[in-house]
């Protein structure tokens, strides 16, 4: 099998084959009652669910890619991805935004089509992300912030919470903040900080109402990285542990991991960065 053929497989190839156009689709979804964004087995993956939509609206097999995987739970308001379609389908953008969401749960939504350049890779072309994280302060969760935002009443430091949020803007090796998404061994991991180190271009604390926010923009995140900030923040703003140790934590790679993971409800990717926007 040649190399163009593996990637074709895989949905990795740079540019869409002959006949072939390339659509970059923006998608939102509550992550709730999906097991993430990556295509599982047996079903439930958001992205089965759209190859399944685009399948049933059209009677075209193709094989949609995002630009990196959410987990089982996060939600999102800006994922984007591409597919490849015949030349020979005359819909534009609207017309495939209708069709496909006409086929999908409520839950999930393709809220812009556009024909992709002929290179687009949604993954590979992407050059940051925004994610946002909500936390519900009032002592009681609303019904209607249920699966949508971490539960935290008493407590939390907001002085503190702001400060430690501050220190995560620069460039870090982020090796105790992420997870090891069982690819490579720990050990390996910790031995490359090429690929563990990030940048992070804006953090920032807001409160809004019973909502406190936090929001990160960098150049890419690692496996379960924005919910260990997070959960690591807090446990900070909480008093259980100290500014220091939030400072070792971030600034060396030699430590232990922070063993502090916000719950995904409350996680939503925002937007993708590219060149062109």
């Amino acid at each position: 099998m040649s190399q163009r053929d593996v990637e074709s497989r895989l949905g990795l190839q740079r540019g869409a084959a002959p006949g072939f156009k390339r659509l970059r689709l923006t998608v939102a979804y509550c992550g709730t009652p999906w097991r993430g964004w990556q295509s599982q087995g047996g079903g439930g993956g958001i992205q089965d669910e759209i190859n399944a939509a685009i399948r049933k609206a059209t009677d075209i097999r193709t094989s949609i890619q995002g630009s990196g995987r959410t987990d089982a739970g996060v939600h999102a308001f800006g994922q984007v991805a591409h597919c490849d379609v015949p030349e020979s389908v005359r819909m534009n953008g609207e017309a495939w935004q209708n069709a496909i969401n006409a086929c999908l749960p409520l839950t999930i939504r393709i809220t812009d089509v556009q024909k992709a350049a002929p290179g687009f890779h949604s993954r590979f072309d992407a050059i940051g992300k925004a994610y946002l994280y909500r936390i519900w302060r009032s002592r009681m969760l609303s019904p209607f912030e249920a699966d949508r935002a971490w539960h935290i009443h008493g407590h939390l430091d907001t002085e503190v919470l702001e400060a430690c949020t501050r220190r995560l803007v620069g460039t870090h090796n982020f090796v105790r903040l992420s997870a090891n998404r069982g690819d490579m061994p720990e050990t390996q991991r910790r031995a490359t900080p090429e690929k563990t180190t990030r940048t992070i271009q804006h953090a920032e604390v807001r409160e809004k109402g019973e909502v406190l926010e936090l929001e990160f923009e960098g150049d890419g995140f690692l496996y379960k990285m924005v919910r260990m900030i997070t959960g690591t923040l807090v446990q900070v703003a909480r008093g259980r542990a100290s500014q220091a140790w939030f400072e070792d934590v971030l600034d060396n790679p030699d430590g232990l991991q922070s063993n502090q993971t916000a719950p995904a409800c409350g996680l939503y990717l925002m937007r993708v960065k590219y060149p062109d926007n």
